[in-house]
């Protein structure tokens, strides 16, 4: 049984100050599950977890994950400055983007982050933007091609793309040729990266990705005479977003990364290679909820609970179809003998949370908690309908709970409209 991170008592407490609908992060939790990601590839001297800013780009967030040794994964020139921002620099950057205008290019060579070019085109794109000279550090993004499985296994995740239908990274004669080209221009550490599935729920997808890429990383060295210095591992390490789904073990994820490594890379002398890793949701995702109340109900063909969130709060559940675990505050016992539909309030059908959902019985004002929300849920807001993102609070070690970011006013929706009023 999924249990949330505050209970009724306390959600009414916070409402009094910051009233539903909200996002609320448990620092406790994120601190526990970076120390324990940094403990399952503690093997590795060099390793290092570069969080993926697009999940969770709060700055009070990337902070408390820097404090635990991470850096952070960019994609974008705004995910680029809210790192500077946060006095997070150099090597702690890993820029990730695809489609890259040259400006975002440059802006990560000035913080003395890691570029990570994802076509064989973007070197010399790169390497015009930044006038010649390309740093001494740089990754290729690899992309195998084809369909990607687990055996029997398969159906524990989601491929977000077969790889061969996916828009990134090279194929394996090209990332070759692109390291052959990085060392000629001066580069002297290169990193490999990939990306092969998201929201993996099984503890052999690392382990599989690894060996695909350490294979390459000897290839490389054989027919280039370049050694790597790292591999990426990326994302894709799932959680288990419903209550009868099995988690993800990391201490055994890391543990068989460890075996393939030693499989494949000791014997061939490269065992200082660093490994890293790119993770999102598996990092912050179980360690936020959205809290909202009942506001409505209505009774036609099916029984419908209206709440004050939208799909503009959390977009996952009308974008994909995703389940997420709700939890009505204070009936945590009662039988879950209603069926519901769960909706926002925006003009389109799709808007809503859970479908035929079996839960207790709902009232009006009842305060229902979204779980798993910690990542791609704030951060995938819109404004759709006029409607206004929420605010996000973090719920402190200590039991305290600030605001780390107010909720939008109807003066930020019109702010990009600077002086038409006056037209």
């Amino acid at each position: 049984m999924k249990r949330p991170f505050i209970d009724k008592e306390q959600a009414e407490e916070i409402i009094k100050t910051y009233p539903t609908p909200f996002h609320i992060y448990d620092e406790k939790g994120i601190r526990e599950n970076a120390r324990a990601l940094r403990q399952a590839f503690s093997w590795n001297d060099g390793y290092k977890e570069y969080f993926a800013v697009k999940a969770t780009p709060n700055p009070t967030i990337l902070k408390i994950l820097h404090e635990e040794g991470c850096g952070l994964d960019c994609s974008s020139m705004a995910e680029l400055e809210l790192a500077s921002r946060c006095g997070i620099t150099g090597e702690n950057i890993m820029f990730s983007s695809n489609v890259t205008p040259p400006a975002e290019f440059t802006r990560c060579r000035d913080l003395g982050g890691i570029i990570n070019l994802d076509d064989i085109t973007h070197i010399e794109m790169c390497r015009e933007a930044l006038g010649g000279t390309l740093p001494e550090v740089m990754s290729c993004r690899f992309n195998p091609g084809g369909v990607f499985t687990l055996g029997d296994s398969a159906e524990g995740f989601q491929v977000m793309d077969n790889p061969g239908d996916a828009k990134y990274g090279m194929t394996e004669s090209q990332i070759i040729e692109a390291y052959r080209t990085l060392s000629s221009y001066g580069v002297k550490r290169l990193g490999i990266h990939a990306f092969l599935a998201s929201n993996t729920l099984s503890n052999d997808y690392y382990p599989a990705l690894a060996k695909i890429l350490f294979r390459l990383v000897v290839k490389i060295r054989k027919e280039t005479g370049i050694k790597l210095s790292f591999v990426n591992l990326s994302g894709g390490v799932g959680i288990a977003y419903k209550p009868e789904d099995t988690a993800n073990d990391i201490a055994v994820i890391g543990a068989k990364v460890r075996e393939v490594y030693n499989e494949v890379l000791t014997p061939e002398g490269m065992d200082d290679i660093a490994i890293y890793t790119e993770l999102g949701r598996f990092m912050l995702a179980p360690y936020g909820h959205l809290v909202k109340t009942a506001t409505n109900e209505k009774h036609t063909y099916k029984e419908y609970i209206g709440v004050d969130a939208c799909a503009a709060d959390l977009m996952r559940p009308a974008m994909y179809g995703a389940y997420h675990h709700i939890t009505v505050l204070g009936k945590e016992e009662a039988p879950c003998d209603h069926v519901y539909d769960v909706t926002g309030c925006l003009c389109e059908n799709n808007d809503k949370f859970a479908v035929d959902r079996r839960l207790p019985a709902i009232d009006r004002g009842d305060i229902l908690v979204i779980h798993d929300t910690g990542a791609h849920g704030y951060s995938m807001g819109y404004n759709y309908n006029g409607r206004l993102r929420s605010a996000e609070l973090l719920l402190g070690e200590d039991g305290s709970v600030k605001l780390i970011r107010r909720r939008e006013t109807l003066d930020d929706y019109f702010a990009t409209l600077d002086g038409f009023w006056d037209t």
